[in-house]
C-alpha cells in the first residue's frame, strides 16, 4: 500500500513589469525540479518569441469572459485594458500531485489568491531604484515610449502594496535573487509543518 501524496505549496510571485520577475522564475524552475510555474490566460495579443501555450494561453475576449463566468479562473484581473487569469482547476490538481507551483500574477490577483488559499507563500521582488526599473523597460524595447511611461505609473502602484506579501527580494544582483527565493522555497520544505510527518519515524526511533 502506497502512502498519501504530500500537497505542493502555492507560491505567488509578483512584480512591477520589468523587475526581473519572468526572467528569476525561469531560472527557478531550471534549478529546482519540483517547481513548475502555471501558464496564465491572456487576452493581450502575442510579442515576438512567444508561444501560445507555453509563455501564456493567449484567448480571445469572449471566450475569456465565458470562462469568468464558469468560474474557471482561482483569480483574474485587468492590466493595461487586457485579462489574465489563473485556471483554477490545472492549480489544484497540479497541488494534488505534490508539485510546487509558481504563480506570476499582479498585485490585485495575489490579493485575490491569498484570501481563496490561505496557505500559499507570497513574494515581491523590487527593483533595485526606479531608475533601474526604467532603464530595464526602455533597454527591453518591446514597448513605446508612452506604453513605458504607464508601466512605470503601474510599478508604483504595485510596490505600494508590496508590504501584504510574505517576503521581499530586490533584483539589484541576478544571482543574489535567485539565491534568495530558492532560499524562501526551501525554508518552506524545511517548515516543521511539512518535516514533522516526513520525519515522525525518524523522531519516533530517536525517542
Amino acid at each position: 500500500m502506497t502512502g498519501s501524496v504530500e500537497k505542493g505549496t502555492l507560491y505567488v510571485i509578483s512584480a512591477p513589469s520589468g523587475a526581473g520577475k519572468t526572467s528569476l522564475v525561469a531560472a527557478m524552475l531550471e534549478q529546482d525540479p519540483v517547481l513548475c510555474v502555471s501558464v496564465s490566460h491572456t487576452t493581450r495579443a502575442m510579442r515576438p518569441g512567444e508561444q501560445d501555450g507555453v509563455n501564456y494561453h493567449f484567448t480571445d475576449r469572449p471566450t475569456f469572459e465565458s470562462m469568468i463566468e464558469a468560474g474557471d479562473f482561482l483569480e483574474h484581473a485587468q492590466v493595461f485594458g487586457n485579462y489574465y487569469g489563473t485556471s483554477q482547476s490545472w492549480v489544484e490538481k497540479t497541488l494534488a500531485e505534490g508539485r510546487d507551483v509558481i504563480l506570476e500574477i499582479d498585485w490585485q490577483g495575489a490579493e485575490q489568491v491569498r484570501h481563496l488559499i490561505p496557505d500559499c507563500v507570497s513574494i515581491f521582488i523590487l527593483p533595485p531604484s526606479p531608475e533601474a526599473l526604467h532603464e530595464r523597460l526602455t533597454k527591453r524595447a518591446q514597448d513605446d515610449h508612452e506604453v513605458i511611461q504607464r508601466r512605470l505609473e503601474e510599478a508604483a502602484d504595485e510596490c505600494r502594496n508590496a508590504l501584504a506579501f510574505d517576503y521581499l527580494v530586490v533584483n539589484d544582483d541576478f544571482d543574489r535573487a535567485l539565491g534568495d527565493l530558492l532560499s524562501v522555497v526551501c525554508a518552506q520544505r524545511l517548515h516543521i509543518s511539512r518535516q514533522g510527518p516526513r520525519q515522525a519515524d525518524l523522531l519516533s526511533r530517536l525517542t
